[in-house]
């Protein structure tokens, strides 16, 4: 798939039982939020699926807390992808249904991505670190 930029993006790793559920989520906020379900659906539709158990380790997950750098200014940013019920941006935990979290969802450490935020503006994000919840490790 290529970017809105027109560059290449990187490969999504996905686990079944995330797919099902980023699927799920998609087509309940496909009527409110069409934009972002659109976004969910074109990572899946070219997501590579793992049985339980066979993720890599550094692919980002529902629970995952990631540091990324924003690649115009270098600046550092840690969150945590959480499901809707969970976001707290004041926490750094950011939904799974945000322009951002579609964003980071399922990939690995060491990938970049070029990714529009919520004004259009296409943002240029580098994978520093993945860290996984205790309970998936």
């Amino acid at each position: 798939m290529r970017s809105q930029n027109g560059g290449v993006q990187p490969p999504v790793h996905v686990s079944e039982a995330d797919y099902d559920l980023i699927a799920g989520l998609a087509l309940q906020t496909e009527h409110r939020s069409p934009g972002i379900a659109a976004m969910l659906f074109g990572e899946l539709d070219r997501a590579k699926l793992y049985t339980p158990g066979a993720l890599p380790s550094d692919a980002i997950t529902i629970g995952s807390s990631v540091e990324y750098v924003e690649e115009r200014n270098g600046q550092l940013h840690r969150v945590q992808i959480v499901l809707p019920v969970d976001a707290n941006i004041a926490e750094g935990k950011i939904s799974i249904l945000t322009p951002m979290g579609a964003a980071l969802f399922g990939l690995k450490e060491g990938s970049t991505i070029a990714w529009p935020d919520l004004h259009g503006t296409v943002r240029h994000l580098k994978i520093v670190k993945v860290t996984q919840p205790a309970e998936q490790l």
